[in-house]
């Protein structure tokens, strides 16, 4: 008994620094991946956000929902179809996103972090005007290749985000934002992240994954890599496929100010608090040169 409690102070020491250093700073985390639909991990996910809120730390929660869009759609026998990787979005698929991200996905994470003692905020974008939109095109922009209410931000304004910081709560946003015609577009979570990250002077950026990270050819973890470091790997066909967009969102963050951002495995239970406030963390760290 006597070695457990040892190693329980050794780890409470080993996160001093760590909490020192986030005090009062501001940590942008998208949830996504299998972290959402496992339910331990949901729950230790929970317990993390609340852990940091309460000793100082100010966590922004932005949360996907592709599988969970994905599974209503097929419910009501609409067929979901894609282009460039991104889910074509008419009408009615808008209104299935926005029932499933706005009410569904947010209120879960707003409820679980309650549970378990946080005071949770849900909202989309649309809330307060708080992300601009536009729609966005694809790389050929060809009309027949239109995506419909799939968007890009095109501005943030945090206010409403700061001033839930500033009375203790813990935000949880769903990427949804509104264009200047007052459509309702549905946006990359991971972009919306990296913009709210830059736009509230972050410290940090957290990209919840279903990979370890960023890997060699020999499929060990890279981390701690600079702007131009992360630049050649990508030139060199290391970094690839659907790693690179996520990859991409944290240079573009680090690069406008943030300190780092880390791509971390969602699928390790309490991976937040084991990236944060550990020396080995779970993940891929990227900082500027």
């Amino acid at each position: 008994m006597s070695v457990n409690k040892s190693s329980v102070a050794d780890i409470l020491v080993e996160a001093l620094p760590y909490i020192q250093r986030l005090d009062r700073k501001t940590v942008v985390i998208k949830f996504g991946g299998n972290a959402m639909v496992d339910a331990d991990l949901q729950s230790s996910f929970a317990q993390d956000i609340v852990l940091l809120k309460q000793v100082g730390v100010n966590p922004v929660i932005v949360h996907g929902g592709g599988p969970q869009i994905g599974k209503l759609l097929e419910q009501i026998g609409k067929k979901s179809r894609f282009i460039e990787g991104m889910r074509v979005t008419d009408n009615e698929t808008m209104d299935v996103v926005e029932m499933v991200l706005g009410g569904q996905v947010n209120k879960q994470i707003v409820s679980l972090i309650n549970q378990h003692g946080g005071r949770a905020v849900g909202l989309t974008g649309k809330d307060g005007g708080m992300i601009s939109a536009r729609k966005m095109k694809t790389a050929d922009d060809d009309p027949a290749n239109d995506l419909g209410q799939v968007g890009e931000v095109e501005s943030i304004d945090p206010s409403v985000v700061a001033m839930l910081d500033d009375d203790n709560f813990i935000p949880v946003i769903a990427p949804i934002g509104v264009g200047r015609d007052g459509a309702s577009y549905n946006i990359n979570a991971d972009l919306v992240a990296g913009e709210l990250a830059v736009v509230l002077g972050a410290e940090k950026l957290l990209l919840l994954t279903n990979t370890p990270g960023v890997l060699d050819p020999d499929g060990k973890l890279l981390t701690g890599l600079g702007a131009a470091e992360t630049e050649r790997l990508i030139a060199d066909g290391i970094i690839h496929g659907g790693m690179l967009p996520k990859v991409r969102c944290a240079l573009d963050a680090v690069n406008a100010g943030v300190r780092t951002s880390q791509i971390i495995d969602g699928r390790v239970k309490h991976s937040v608090l084991l990236e944060l406030l550990t020396d080995s963390g779970v993940g891929t760290l990227i900082h500027g040169d």
